[in-house]
């Protein structure tokens, strides 16, 4: 019996040791977690034998209990990087199309050919499909989605309006509009451009130039000619009249060959804008003109010809200090000119937050929600069934995995850009491993003990 008592201690010894060593092994896994070998001593007897005389019949192997306790996080440069800070894990599949769902805490993630989100396994990532406005449509985990970063944020959107403010300087001299030439700078008093889209997200420069009326009639009155890729075009008020009256339109037109009309901006004597002068000579209350349809000469890629484009000058009546146009004694200044047209934009970012949601950066200046990354706990995490690969399994013992989002409940923060290391204490492991080994050479020397007693025995004669 002894040589049996003996045995079952050096087994457990070596299952200590083994245990000891698997840590220190993982101990630059991500995501690990520490084993701990758990013992207990086996005491059988019969019903009719005397239990005070009953020594034990050894140790017994119970448990490889895995520690779930937090381990420290590492930073890095690739936001795809992400640590738990919490009692969450990562959800994550084998195939997009799978449902055999395993658990990480491994936040090693990078994207495939196709974009998707994997980690070194090669598993998909799994998230909560996103509102526009970022809310989650739905934290069940038979919901979740595989998580992909697209390369482009889709439809471009075609300019409809230009905002300006501007000064125009209130001592140039005239120009005679009928001799107004965009190819001559002698021609005009001063111009400006802005990039516009179409509706494929092709990009076209559109230019303003200001002539100061040489009329002696009238004073502090400008003509605004627009042209888009050096293709004058018609400016009409926003009922689609034309913005001019018909001498000044036709004396341009005729200098051009395009029988261009221009909008008219008239100044008081201080410098403050007016209004635009309508074709019927009254004013518009509008601070808006807007261009005739570009066409398919000028757009000529296929894109929408009816497009038209706004100016709005920002005229605000209703303001104490409106944003509008001037003509004060200074030099010409554009202080602002925005449009609201989108080229297609490339994926420039990614920035996950503390609550998993993904959200994409474009080349355009735009960025989107895109996916929440979708986390998982358990009743019993010790109940889990170990995977390779730093996974994990949902088992009885376990209890049924609970989806959430982050920073809710207990499923903790996720931490882009970081790691979440092993939680084993090397120094700790290290001592566990002298205690192993010093038990292994007790219950040797047992061993060793009980072989010398057998053979004196066999000895006696």
């Amino acid at each position: 019996m002894s040589f049996n008592i003996a045995l079952s201690g050096v087994s457990a010894a070596q299952k200590d040791l083994d245990t000891t060593a698997n840590n220190i092994a993982n101990v630059n896994t991500v995501g690990f977690k520490e084993s701990r070998a758990e013992f207990g001593d086996v005491y059988a007897a019969s019903l009719l034998a005397s239990g005070k005389t009953k020594v034990g019949d050894g140790a017994l192997t119970q448990e490889v209990a895995q520690q779930f306790s937090q381990g420290s996080l590492s930073f890095t440069n690739n936001s795809l990087d992400l640590a738990i800070t919490g009692n969450g894990f990562f959800a994550t599949v084998p195939e997009i199309t799978s449902r055999d769902f395993s658990f990480t805490r491994a936040g090693q993630f990078k994207l495939d050919s196709n974009n998707f989100v994997v980690n070194s396994s090669g598993n998909n990532l799994l998230g909560f499909p996103v509102n526009a406005d970022g809310t989650s449509a739905s934290v069940a985990l038979s919901t979740t989605v595989p998580v992909r970063i697209p390369d482009s944020s889709g439809s471009p959107t075609k300019t409809s309006e230009v905002d300006v403010r501007f000064n125009l300087p209130a001592g140039d001299q005239g120009k005679t509009p009928a001799d107004f030439d965009p190819t001559d700078p002698l021609t005009y008093n001063a111009a400006t451009s802005v990039t516009i889209y179409d509706s494929l997200g092709d990009s076209h420069v559109m230019t303003y130039y200001f002539i100061k009326d040489n009329d002696p009639a009238v004073v502090n009155e400008w003509y605004v000619a627009t042209a888009v890729d050096d293709q004058l075009v018609d400016a009409t008020n926003s009922d689609g009249s034309n913005s001019d009256p018909a001498t000044a339109v036709n004396s341009m037109g005729t200098n051009t060959g395009n029988g261009v009309t221009a909008a008219k901006l008239r100044f008081s004597e201080g410098g403050d804008f007016i209004d635009i002068e309508s074709a019927d000579g009254l004013a518009q209350l509008d601070s808006r003109f807007s261009t005739e349809a570009l066409g398919p000469t000028i757009l000529s890629n296929g894109s929408d010809p009816t497009q038209q484009i706004a100016i709005d000058f920002n005229l605000d009546r209703n303001n104490a200090t409106p944003n509008e146009p001037t003509q004060f004694a200074s030099a010409f200044e554009v202080t602002s000119l925005e449009q609201d047209g989108l080229p297609v934009g490339r994926l420039t970012g990614i920035d996950i937050g503390p609550d998993g949601l993904v959200r994409a950066t474009f080349s355009n200046g735009t960025s989107e929600p895109i996916v929440r990354v979708a986390l998982a706990r358990f009743s019993n995490e010790q109940g889990l069934t170990q995977q390779s690969g730093t996974a994990w399994k949902e088992s009885i013992l376990s209890g049924e995995a609970l989806a959430g989002e982050a920073t809710t409940g207990t499923y903790g923060d996720i931490n882009s850009s970081a790691l979440e290391q092993a939680n084993v204490n090397l120094t700790t492991e290290l001592i566990d491993m002298i205690i192993a080994q010093r038990n292994f050479q007790a219950n040797s020397r047992a061993l060793e003990v009980n072989n010398q007693l057998n053979q004196t025995i066999l000895n006696i004669r």
